[in-house]
């Protein structure tokens, strides 16, 4: 007698073998869809830079005439005055900037490091009373300051006469009193946001480390300088990215304390400003190049600290 077979036990096996392949397939629509997605994202954010990147290299007349992404293909549509003109124009700046921005970086990482460890990984009265100044001080507006910095700077206090007898020395010059009122300002401002993001770091110390050290004999200073200054490393290299593109970008304390183009301490962003403006129009090339020129240094410092910086992001 032949054994018959159920047709629904026959058809059991395929089963799974039908479920595998339904998922490879709904896997790779997901994968498609995500990949499509995520080279669309890529395509929006570098337009604007490959457009400005392509017109700095354009005649004003090939701007007119051609679309800002497309590139210029003949030899009348393109040209590198402009950014001859831009690095001539923007040089000045550009070293101006470089003496406060780096000093203001350095001095509000440090003194930033500094209140954390003092705020955080020691106990004295007050101690939440100033953490909330601090906390304070992130959120006062540049707006809210203007008539006080200027009037401080130009009334109360005036490096340029009180520090006169140091502009005869050499390498020293007047328009060095502004960017020392520049450096003082920056770094005034910088401080509070520099001290939460340290103490958010210092706040996940061993407790056990710290006592190990008192139990030493080490003191304050020591256990900063040989324990904690060490551990932050990383968290430096994200303070000094955050703070040197802040500075270094800023423009209303540059416009408040220089206040004209012409001074001999302008710095970068005061004379991009005025870059390319005539009474015929905008002249949008020799805008494109000086933009990419100001915004060099701070895709530098991006690449020389990236590894800690990402480092510094997980802590």
């Amino acid at each position: 007698m032949s054994k018959q077979t159920d047709p629904a036990t026959e058809s059991e096996p395929l089963e799974p073998e039908a479920s595998g392949e339904s998922f490879r397939e709904r896997f790779r629509v997901r994968t498609v869809a995500l990949y499509t997605a995520l080279a669309a994202l890529v395509v929006f954010y570098l337009i604007p830079i490959q457009s400005g990147l392509v017109t700095s290299f354009k005649t004003s007349s090939a701007v007119r005439e051609t679309a800002p992404f497309i590139p210029p293909l003949s030899a009348d549509a393109f040209t590198l005055d402009k950014w001859q003109f831009a690095f001539d124009a923007l040089s000045d700046g550009v070293i101006n900037s470089l003496l406060f921005t780096i000093p203001s970086t350095i001095l509000c990482a440090i003194f930033g490091s500094m209140a954390a460890y003092g705020l955080t990984l020691t106990n004295w009265r007050g101690q939440t009373f100033i953490f909330a100044l601090f906390i304070a001080g992130i959120f006062i507006p540049y707006q809210a300051v203007i008539i006080p910095l200027s009037e401080f700077w130009n009334v109360w206090i005036d490096f340029e006469s009180r520090l006169g007898l140091l502009w005869g020395l050499p390498l020293l010059e007047r328009r060095h009193a502004t960017i020392l009122e520049l450096i003082v300002t920056h770094t005034a401002y910088g401080i509070p946001i520099v001290t939460v993001l340290f103490r958010a770091q210092y706040k996940s110390m061993s407790q056990e480390m710290m006592e190990a050290a008192k139990l030493d004999g080490a003191s304050l200073w020591r256990t900063y300088r040989k324990i904690i200054l060490p551990l932050s490393v990383p968290m430096f290299a994200v303070v000094f990215i955050f703070q040197f593109t802040q500075i270094w970008n800023e423009f209303l304390f540059s416009l408040i304390i220089i206040q004209s183009v012409s001074d001999p301490a302008a710095s970068v962003t005061l004379i991009l400003s005025g870059l390319g403006q005539a009474l015929e129009g905008v002249d949008f090339p020799l805008r494109m190049a000086g933009a990419f020129i100001a915004a060099l240094p701070t895709l530098i410092v991006y690449v020389l600290f990236a590894d800690k910086f990402a480092e510094g992001v997980r802590v």
